[in-house]
Parts: C-alpha cells; structure tokens; sequence
C-alpha cells in the first residue's frame, strides 16, 4: 500500500469504534476537568484558584494592610530619635552615603524626575507581577501570594515598635526629590501614595520590588534560569532610586532584605500546614 501523498501516517480505529468521533480517552489522554464559569470564578482549576474569590480577598486585605499601616508610626519625636541612631550606626560602618546620593540625584532634573516615575509607578509593577503568576504560573501563585501576605503582616510590628524618619527630613540640607518632581501633584496632601506616618524601616519600596523578582525568579527560573536573573534588576534599581531620592536608608534596604528572607520561610511554613490539611481532609473522606 503506498503512503499518503502528503508524507503523514493515517491512524486507524478499531472497527468497533468506526462512524464515532475520537475522545480524549480513545487517543490516550485522560479528559481534561470540565471548566465551567462558577468553577473559574469560584472554585477554581487545578491550582489556580477562584478568579473572583481571590480578587475580593485580596482586594479586602490590601484596603486593611492600608488602614493598619496608616495608624503606626505615629510618633514623630520617637521616629526623629530613631533615625539619629540609624544614621550613627551607619557612620559606624561607614556605608551612610544617603546625602552625597541624594546631593547627586538633585543635580541631574532628567533623572530624578526618571526616579519619581519609578518611585510612585512600581505599584503596577506588582499589580501586573501578580496577575501574570496566577495566569501563567499557577504551580508558584499560591507561594508567591503567601510570601506577600506574609510581608505585610510581619512589616506592621515593625513600624508599630519602630517609626523612622526619612532621609529627606532626618537629613539636613537633604532635597526632597519626589516632592520637587511629584507626577502625581499630592506632594502636599496625606494619602496612602504619600503618608504622614514615619515608616522608613524597613522599605517597603525595596521589599515590593525584591518580592517581584522573587514572584518572576520562581515562575522562570527552572524553564528561562538566564531571563529569572535578569528579574533581580529591578530590585537594584529600586535600591538606588530610594537612597538618591531621600527616602531611606542603607539598612533600611538590609531590613527589606531581611523580612523577604523571613516571609519567605512562613510562607513555606504555611504552605506544608495547608498541605498536611488538604491530605487529612482527603484521608478523611476517603475512609467515610
């Protein structure tokens, strides 16, 4: 019998099977889960879960973390207090290079009004971070999601116990860069992009940027290990733009360092505890 005239082998159905359309189970493959919109929305697929759930509680949490971390750091005299000491300690181990930073960043216009774009636009940067994890990489999403909620719960005892001034008003003669170059024009009013509270310990900026790259490190880093070291970039450029624009310190950029490194551990912490749940609950049911 000669070939096809196109080059490919027909495939052949047992006769039982003829006058039928082929199923995923005939060709081999198990049939995929039925996806139906209350399970997306709600229930979630495989382990992505509930597209509507996750974005009301993650939604709900962020205006509380919001709210929480408007009420610490009150305490002006403490947090001027604070930042004398930090700076001391710094000058110590010589690494208090803030103000030549910052003296040098307020002499170049395009590249500090460059660092205020940075400096106020990096909440995008994590909003589409997290959106691209849990389309994309769902096998990570529930890591990486753990490890930001266990950011934002550490963070908040930290800035309870420990208010610090900025920079830009412990630090005399220091220029307030985002304020002469604000692009959000709120360099005078109090919100949540502009806070009254003293919370400079550790950065949150620093901690944002270096959770992204940890978000994209993990999705990529056994498929692209090249292009998930890359991430780590923006975490540097974080780093500078803080400094130079005067609003943290060097250990400030080591506290951010180090509450990613904890996060990190609880939510790996977290992860076995649900799993060990998840697997008595199933055992559970299996034997009623």
């Amino acid at each position: 019998m000669n070939p096809p005239p196109d080059g490919k082998r027909r495939r052949f159905w047992p006769i039982a099977d003829v006058g039928k359309e082929p199923t995923a189970a005939s060709l081999g493959r198990s049939s995929p889960p039925e996806r139906t919109w209350a399970s997306v929305l709600f229930r979630g697929i495989g382990e992505r879960p509930g597209v509507l759930v996750e974005l009301i509680v993650l939604l709900l949490w962020f205006l509380l973390f919001t709210r929480l971390d408007a009420a610490v750091g009150k305490d002006l005299a403490a947090a001027n207090a604070n930042a004398l000491a930090l700076q001391s300690t710094e000058h110590t181990l010589h690494i208090a290079i803030e103000r030549s930073a910052n003296d040098w960043l307020a002499g170049n216009p395009v590249l500090s009004q460059l660092a205020v774009y940075l400096y106020r636009l990096y909440y995008a940067v994590i909003a589409g971070t997290l959106l691209w994890v849990f389309i994309r990489h769902a096998d990570v999403y529930r890591k990486v999601r753990r490890t930001m909620i266990a950011m934002m719960v550490l963070v908040l005892p930290i800035y309870w116990a420990v208010p610090m001034s900025p920079p830009r008003s412990a630090l005399p003669g220091a220029v307030d860069i985002v304020a002469r170059y604000d692009i959000l024009d709120q360099a005078s009013r109090h919100n949540w992009t502009n806070p009254s509270h003293y919370t400079a310990m550790p950065s949150m900026h620093v901690g944002w940027s270096l959770w992204c790259a940890y978000a994209v490190w993990s999705a990529l880093r056994g498929a692209h290990p090249r292009l998930a070291l890359l991430s780590w970039l923006f975490p540097l450029l974080m780093v500078a733009t803080v400094l130079a624009t005067g609003n943290h310190y060097v250990l400030d950029i080591v506290g951010s360092i180090t509450l990613l490194a904890v996060s990190i551990g609880a939510a790996s912490l977290w992860g076995r505890l649900a799993a060990r749940r998840r697997h008595a609950r199933s055992r559970q049911l299996a034997h009623t």
